[in-house]
């Protein structure tokens, strides 16, 4: 298993219906109504009648801070079905079957290039490139590590000048990407933090920026619909294992939890489910 991931085996019941599915551990619903919804399109891609079974998951992503714990437990039981009929089922196809068992899923079945993702429909507004600038992250725990129930947050209706800023950060992501620029994805992540306050306020966006700012760091991200957050830091700056240590102490006394240090973007894939 990779640092963070899930992994799941599914053993067909040919005596079942597809909509007789047993998961394990029993709390997985979002899991289990993936497996049923992959059973059924395995069975319509193989014209042949399809059956239940038992799922059994095994994650140790950590659930309700915003690292993706549900889409990688639906990921993984649509692919462990799948492969128990034989089928290898197309990327984009898994990510509306993710939709279809969570409402919104995030793009891990799509891993490998930055990707504008409509979550809420399972498909790709936008390929932005080879691979975002690498970078360091220090990342860390916000909201004194509260699991964050998503369906309670507030939906936001967006007026025109909303879009207007959302294009020019789109605009400013692609630049980024194109001349793998570590500042300006930072300064993008930031301005998304900052919006981001509307859907879900983390008390600590400030301090964050400003240790950002205090130990040279690009800028900040967080979990849109999570308590985790992090500081981006370019690779080939000086003294920076200096100037991470030290920043990671002062999150800690500011009593924030630091949850690792690790490199993304370049062609590093850190968190993908199996």
């Amino acid at each position: 298993m990779d640092r963070y991931g899930a992994r799941a085996v599914f053993t067909p019941n040919p005596a079942t219906s597809t909509d007789e599915v047993i998961v394990e551990p029993s709390d997985r619903t979002k899991a289990r109504r993936a497996a049923v919804l992959a059973a059924n399109a395995c069975a319509h891609l193989q014209h042949k009648p399809g059956s239940g079974g038992h799922l059994e998951l095994d994650s140790n992503v950590p659930i309700g801070l915003g690292m993706g714990s549900s889409t990688s437990d639906v990921i993984a039981a649509v692919r462990a079905v799948a492969a128990s009929c034989n089928v290898t089922l197309p990327s984009l196809m898994i990510a509306r079957l993710a939709v279809n068992a969570e409402n919104a899923t995030d793009p891990l079945m799509l891993a490998g290039r930055p990707l504008l993702f409509a979550q809420r429909e399972g498909r790709v507004l936008e390929d932005l490139g080879g691979a975002l600038p690498p970078t360091v992250v220090l990342g860390c725990g916000t909201g004194n590590g509260r699991p964050v129930d998503t369906l309670s947050l507030p939906t936001i209706k967006y007026g025109d000048d909303d879009l207007e800023h959302f294009e020019r950060l789109r605009a400013a992501l692609r630049r980024a990407v194109a001349d793998a620029d570590v500042r300006l994805l930072g300064r993008v992540c930031t301005e998304s933090a900052r919006s981001n306050q509307r859907v879900h306020v983390k008390e600590e966006l400030g301090l964050l920026e400003d240790l950002a700012g205090a130990f040279g760091a690009a800028g900040v991200q967080v979990a849109h619909s999570g308590n985790v957050a992090g500081l981006l830091f370019d690779p080939r700056s000086s003294k920076l294992r200096s100037r991470i240590g030290r920043c990671a102490r002062e999150l800690v006394a500011h009593g924030l939890q630091i949850t690792g240090v690790f490199r993304a973007g370049g062609h590093t894939v850190a968190h993908q489910p199996h």
